[in-house]
């Protein structure tokens, strides 16, 4: 991520800025920041939990979104890579405010801020049933839930993890597969 923008500007602004952009940008606390391309492996990961989710959940009343939908956190908006929300969709939609999942693939640069800042932020979510960070360059996802009162839950090659919050058994092979390490 890097900074874009030296002027504050609103929530507001940035949203119609957004609409107009060819770059996605994420905004805090008045501030906007460009966000940066993925590697292939940070795609194909991404890929592979928003299909699995999205077969899931197919019928029922959430869906998963990749990351072109922004979540908002009271006035500020974030780009997750996958996430899941059960509100009624609108053609006007560009946001979402009330996901049960959140997922980030974890890069070197980003990994301590969607460790930390991220996740101070996510957790302010009231709907937010759940966290996976799932780390790009080694075989290990962190799960995060609201019902174990956020404490990390680490899970390696072998390892599946349930996602309570859709009611999902996903195997750390399932969110690597296609991947060589």
């Amino acid at each position: 991520m890097s900074f874009a923008n030296k002027h504050r500007i609103d929530a507001q602004q940035y949203i119609q800025g957004e609409l107009n952009s060819t770059i996605k940008h994420e905004f805090i606390n008045g501030e906007v920041f460009a966000m940066v391309g993925a590697s292939a492996i940070h795609n194909v990961i991404s890929g592979n939990i928003f299909t699995t989710l999205n077969l899931h959940l197919k019928g029922k009343p959430c869906r998963p979104f990749m990351n072109d939908m922004k979540v908002r956190i009271a006035d500020n908006f974030y780009y997750p890579d996958v996430m899941v929300d059960c509100s009624k969709l609108s053609p006007n939609m560009y946001f979402v405010e009330t996901p049960i999942l959140i997922v980030e693939v974890l890069s070197a640069s980003t990994k301590s801020y969607d460790k930390t800042f991220k996740l101070q932020e996510y957790q302010r979510i009231p709907t937010l049933q759940e966290y996976l960070m799932v780390d790009q360059e080694r075989q290990w996802v962190e799960l995060r839930s609201r019902l174990d009162d956020w404490q990390a839950q680490y899970y390696e090659m072998g390892d599946e993890l349930i996602l309570q919050s859709v009611g999902l058994k996903l195997s750390v092979a399932e969110v690597y597969d296609g991947i060589e390490f």
